[in-house]
């Protein structure tokens, strides 16, 4: 299967959305976050993450993915509510929500927690039909 045509509809997607950008005086700017995001990622993110995984791989292999996808969960909630957490642009979050920026960070920790109760309970679940099935 060639790849090749839908790489290059997502260059040209990729260009029109950058031609936003074109003679706007931040547009140098969001160029330099967007490399640096590639950079850490490559450089920093992805070689951690593979570490980590590769860690999780001595646990048992019932339990990886019981631990695995509330790790996945509580790292793609943090980037989503990260400005929030760090009170980043709090006038302007009071300014459109009239709501302060301060409860982010304890409810996203809450929510990591349930996360990880509710995998550690179906992992239960798991280890204890799967017990009384050897025993029957």
């Amino acid at each position: 299967m060639k790849r090749t045509p839908l790489l290059l509809a997502c260059f040209a997607l990729a260009g029109y959305a950058a031609s936003f950008l074109w003679g706007d005086p931040v547009g140098l700017t969001v160029l330099l976050w967007f490399a640096g995001a590639a950079v850490v990622h490559d450089l920093v993110l992805f070689p951690l993450g593979a570490l980590a995984d590769r860690a999780l791989t001595r646990l048992p292999v019932r339990v990886v993915n019981h631990v695995r996808l509330p790790l996945l969960g509580a790292g793609l909630t943090f980037l989503l509510f990260l400005p929030g957490i760090i009170r980043q642009g709090g006038a302007t979050h009071l300014a459109a929500t009239s709501l302060s920026q301060q409860p982010y960070l304890g409810r996203w920790l809450w929510l990591v927690a349930a996360m990880f109760a509710v995998s550690g309970l179906s992992y239960l679940v798991r280890l204890l039909t799967s017990s009384s099935r050897r025993g029957c």
